[in-house]
C-alpha cells in the first residue's frame, strides 16, 4: 500500500453517491479509528454519534448552511465534546486504567491527583477549547483511515452546533458537536474528484534544523 497515493486520493468530497452504503465493516473500522485516536493524558472526552437516517440528515442540511453531503452521505459522523470534564470524570478514567492494566493507587495516585488539580483551576471555556482540540485530533484520523479505506469524506465546521445539538438530542448527553464528518463514496459526477490537489511545495511547508 503506498500511503502518499491514498493521501493524494483523498479529496473533501462535494457530491456522495447517496445510493452507496458503507458496509459494517468499513463503519466499524472507522468507530475503532476514532476510539484509538490520541487524546491528551488519555482522557477521551470527545464521543462520536453515527447518523444513519435519511429524513435526518436532510433536517440536518438546514443547519449546515446548505451542503447537501449531510443528507447524500451513507453516514453523517458528529465529533462531540463533553460539557463537563470533573473530579469524577478523571476518577472514571483511572479506575479504567486500573481494571486494564491492574496499576497500583501507589503509581496511580500522584497522576490523578495532579490531573484533578490541573482541571479545577481552568475556567470552563478553557476546558472546553482543550477538549475541541481533541476533537481535531480524533477528525485528522478519521480522514486517515478513510484515506486508506478508500473510503469518501468531506469534513466540515460550517453547521450550528446549537441547532445540531437540538436535534439530536445531545444535551440530554451533556455533549456538544464541534465538527460533522459526511462519509460515504463520491459521485461519479463530482467535478472536484478529478482536480489535482492544491498544497505548497514540501521545501515551503517543511523546515529542517541540523
Amino acid at each position: 500500500m503506498d500511503i502518499i497515493k491514498k493521501l493524494e486520493w483523498r479529496y473533501a468530497v462535494k457530491k456522495f453517491n447517496a445510493d452507496k452504503i458503507l458496509t459494517e465493516d468499513k463503519l466499524e473500522k472507522l468507530k475503532q479509528a476514532f476510539n484509538l485516536t490520541a487524546t491528551s493524558y488519555g482522557l477521551q472526552p470527545i464521543k462520536l454519534l453515527v447518523v444513519q437516517n435519511k429524513e435526518l440528515q436532510k433536517e440536518l442540511v438546514k443547519f449546515s448552511y446548505g451542503q447537501k453531503q449531510v443528507a447524500q452521505a451513507s453516514h453523517v459522523f458528529v465529533i462531540c465534546i463533553e460539557k463537563q470534564i470533573d473530579k469524577k470524570f478523571i476518577h472514571d478514567y483511572f479506575a479504567r486504567v486500573q481494571q486494564i492494566r491492574n496499576t497500583s493507587d501507589e503509581i496511580l495516585d500522584p497522576f490523578k491527583g495532579a490531573l484533578i488539580e490541573t482541571f479545577s483551576k481552568k475556567e470552563i471555556e478553557e476546558v472546553r477549547v482543550w477538549a475541541t482540540n481533541q476533537a481535531y485530533l480524533a477528525l485528522g484520523t478519521l480522514l486517515t483511515v478513510c484515506a486508506l479505506e478508500e473510503i469518501d469524506a468531506c469534513p466540515m465546521e460550517g453547521f450550528v452546533p446549537k441547532s445540531y445539538d437540538e436535534l439530536l438530542g445531545l444535551d440530554k448527553l451533556k455533549l456538544t458537536s464541534v465538527l460533522v464528518l459526511p462519509v460515504g463514496y463520491r459521485a461519479t459526477d463530482d467535478m472536484f474528484a478529478s482536480l489535482k490537489k492544491v498544497r505548497r511545495d514540501l521545501d515551503e511547508s517543511i523546515i529542517h534544523i541540523p
